[in-house]
């Protein structure tokens, strides 16, 4: 299935995508989901963007010296875009604390930047991680698939 086959509906065309690690390492790893075939079929139709934070946790889990070079090469040729600066790092902290008031709690402090420069800056996000769901839930993150 393609871009073309109508699965994805909900694709926005020529629409700015940041893609989670966990999209991408299953997409290195040649898993195929839903979300890695929302990734291929969005490939060279929207600007998938690529956080700082995100390369880093792709690129830390190459072990062979080839794939680490070819990842790195493929994954810089994105727009690469920081994560995070004081005034994103406050806001994390408020949503952070809106959520544990509530009683929930966000595994990674990583997952809790990225959702929320999408948030901050209207990006929607692909992923497959649980800890963004109640960023979806509650804050009405935009996640694809």
């Amino acid at each position: 299935m393609g871009w073309q086959s109508g699965r994805f509906k909900n694709i926005r065309q020529n629409t700015m995508i940041l893609v989670d690690s966990s999209v991408w390492i299953d997409y290195f790893n040649g898993n195929i989901t839903p979300q890695t075939d929302y990734l291929d079929a969005a490939l060279g139709h929207n600007e998938i963007i690529m956080g700082d934070l995100i390369l880093l946790e792709i690129l830390s889990g190459f072990r062979l010296d080839k794939d680490y070079n070819t990842a790195k090469e493929l994954l810089t040729a994105l727009d690469l875009h920081s994560l995070c600066n004081p005034e994103l790092a406050i806001k994390a902290s408020e949503y952070y604390r809106t959520l544990r008031k509530k009683g929930i709690t966000i595994r990674k402090t990583i997952d809790i930047i990225i959702a929320t420069y999408c948030l901050e800056n209207d990006v929607p996000l692909l992923h497959s991680d649980k800890d963004f769901i109640p960023f979806i839930d509650l804050f009405s993150l935009e996640s694809l698939v």
